[in-house]
């Protein structure tokens, strides 16, 4: 039996489930540990049933086995003669590790934020990550009228989906301060706005007030835009599936709006899809494979890296 462990919040549940597809692919027994992280105090929820997904849950048993993390006193007593006889294996960098997909039986952790992992198989992630009914159900009134009212208004436009982290990323400035700069967005903006003038930007943001401020200083009443308010970290699948449904895409170095991008198909008829990434992820580690070749990158100070980029805007 191989075992994945979910950890993180929905994009990083999401990357974990398409390798358990990945994985099933290629005929093998897996099931997914959802205990080891999430059993700790203030655990971030796990959303995957948004989109109708049940999957195989490890028992304790069954973890405790891989792992060679059983309390009893003989397996204590053993593993202090003999060291631990543990099958966990941990993606050895930042980047798509083959290895993840050639041991077995093995115990995986790490996060898998590449599109390499689950490339050939495609279709099928796409399919499951499809959002289900269920995501209106329990939702008071107020709020699934105004979550109605912006599919509408996404579906009826142009739509630039923004996305803006703060929140956390501010209390860890060392791995991710700036690299989502304003130059940043401003450039994103721009390049956007030069290709599709009639674009209306949407932004997502767990501080949608300070957005708010930003927005209507830098550009007073010249950009048409919807700051997506009401939603909160309880109901972030909302965002996503309202990030879905938008046409193009600036994202932040976040899994969770990779996501919002990768299942988004673009304009109806042409399929056509701008995404514009931040040039680099985290400032301690490399995360060149969490890029797909249709992104542009655009660095800190606001330049446009790659002649593909200017090739594909037309300008």
């Amino acid at each position: 039996m191989d075992m994945i462990r979910m950890t993180g919040g929905l994009g990083n549940q999401m990357f974990q489930y398409a390798l358990y597809l990945k994985l099933k692919s290629l005929g093998r027994d897996v099931k997914m540990d959802d205990k080891t992280q999430y059993e700790r105090e203030n655990p971030r929820p796990i959303m995957l049933w948004c989109f109708g997904i049940f999957y195989p849950q490890a028992s304790a048993e069954e973890i405790e086995v891989l792992t060679d993390g059983s309390l009893a006193f003989f397996h204590r007593v053993k593993r202090k003669i003999f060291g631990r006889k543990s099958l966990e294996y941990h993606e050895e960098t930042w980047n798509y590790d083959p290895q993840v997909l050639e041991k077995t039986p093995v115990y995986l952790t790490g996060y898998f934020q590449s599109e390499k992992y689950f490339q050939d198989i495609e279709e099928q992630v796409r399919q499951s990550f499809q959002f289900s009914e269920k995501i209106w159900e329990g939702l008071d009134d107020d709020l699934e009228n105004r979550v109605r009212g912006y599919r509408k208004k996404i579906e009826d436009s142009l739509a630039v989906s923004v996305h803006i982290r703060r929140g956390d990323y501010l209390d860890n400035e060392e791995a991710y301060g700036n690299i989502c700069t304003e130059k940043y967005y401003q450039k994103a903006i721009e390049l956007v706005r030069k290709r599709y003038p009639e674009a209306v930007f949407y932004f997502f943001s767990n501080e949608p007030a300070w957005v708010k401020k930003w927005v209507e200083r830098v550009y007073t009443k010249e950009l048409p835009f919807e700051i997506i308010e009401g939603t909160g970290e309880e109901y972030g699948y909302l965002d996503l599936f309202l990030m879905s449904r938008c046409n193009h895409h600036v994202i932040a170095n976040s899994s969770f709006s990779w996501w919002g991008a990768w299942l988004s198909l673009g304009q109806p008829g042409t399929g056509k899809k701008m995404v514009i990434a931040p040039s680099k992820w985290h400032n301690r580690q490399d995360y060149r494979d969490i890029y797909t070749g249709d992104m542009i990158k655009i660095t800190p100070k606001g330049q446009v890296l790659g002649d593909v980029a200017e090739e594909t805007l037309g300008i």
